[in-house]
């Protein structure tokens, strides 16, 4: 018997202030396409303005999905996101309409493409007493305890990475296993069956960071204080993903005076280059398959992408 033809996904990655969002609106346009989001930040519905998403005029020339479904209380796990994405693409495919996935999250894409190892779940109590130690005993002493049981999943880890070295303790109790191994022993595997074509817009780092600068006058021209300013009125946790999205830690402390608003910017704008080369590194080395664009996104790249996409769409549609 024939085998079944994968159907198409189309997923347009890069760093922030790339490109990569006008991009994904262009090829959706002239490929009769629904573009879901993979930005990690842009899930919230609190900031639109901070996390630079697409406009109400550009949500209005194509759908856009999973853009403002969270509330800013709520946590986005990548698996979380995979379901969400999986049902739009989905819904596309029923519509007759080509999903163009576009986000800056590379451990979104890489889990919707590569799939992600199915660890065993954590019981509540030992996940709840590992993070009620680290509120009590500081993430320092729960490092110095992974660093002694652990040594491996501590050398990947920034001392001060809380998230990743409660999950890594949380294994590590669960199973008798450190997260290392489980990963090797694993291997994941793609939740959706399709074709991915995978375009990565990276501009030089010079003009990047231009990008990054010039991004960030624009939020505060645009009301990003005041977005930020009506967050803080919510008293959430610091420790939720939206209290640490780029620009609202530097914002939060210009709305609680404690810095001016142009030492704000200039932090913010520190941030946000070095995100973004943080960013790039994780494209070039863990995005698998993927043409990676070194240029601007212009008239020119838009053509060699339509050209590719054209070809690709031959051999997987009906």
């Amino acid at each position: 018997m024939p085998t079944e033809m994968k159907r198409p996904v189309i997923v347009i990655g890069g760093p922030t202030a790339s490109g990569k969002s006008a991009t994904a609106l262009d090829v959706a346009q002239e490929f009769d396409g629904v573009i879901i989001n993979a930005d990690s930040m842009q899930v919230y519905e609190a900031l639109r303005i901070v996390t630079a998403r697409p406009s109400v005029e550009d949500e209005k020339l194509v759908p856009h999905r999973l853009y403002g479904v969270m509330d800013a209380s709520e946590t986005c796990s990548a698996g979380y996101w995979e379901k969400l994405c999986i049902a739009e693409i989905e819904k596309a495919w029923a519509q007759g309409k080509l999903p163009v996935v576009t986000g800056g999250t590379g451990l979104y894409i890489k889990t919707l493409v590569d799939g992600i190892s199915q660890l065993p779940p954590i019981p509540d109590d030992i996940r709840n007493t590992i993070r009620a130690r680290g509120d009590a005993e500081g993430v320092e002493a729960l490092y110095a305890e992974l660093q002694e049981k652990d040594s491996e999943m501590a050398a990947r880890l920034k001392p001060r990475d809380r998230q990743r070295i409660c999950r890594a303790l949380e294994v590590l109790s669960a199973t008798g296993k450190s997260l290392a191994q489980l990963q090797r022993e694993i291997k994941p595997t793609p939740s959706l069956s399709a074709a991915y074509m995978t375009h990565v817009v990276m501009p030089e780092r010079s003009i990047l960071y231009e990008r990054c600068d010039q991004r960030f006058d624009l939020m505060i021209q645009a009301g990003a204080v005041e977005e930020v300013a009506a967050l803080e009125k919510r008293n959430l946790d610091a420790k939720l993903p939206i209290m640490k999205a780029l620009g609202v830690p530097e914002l939060l402390r210009y709305v609680r005076g404690e810095v001016t608003l142009e030492e704000a910017k200039t932090l913010a704008q520190m941030q946000t280059r070095r995100f973004a080369k943080r960013q790039c590194t994780w494209f070039k080395n863990q995005i698998n398959q993927c043409e990676i664009h070194h240029t601007q996104y212009s008239e020119s790249l838009r053509d060699q992408i339509y050209k590719k996409i054209r070809q690709f769409l031959l051999t997987h549609t009906d």
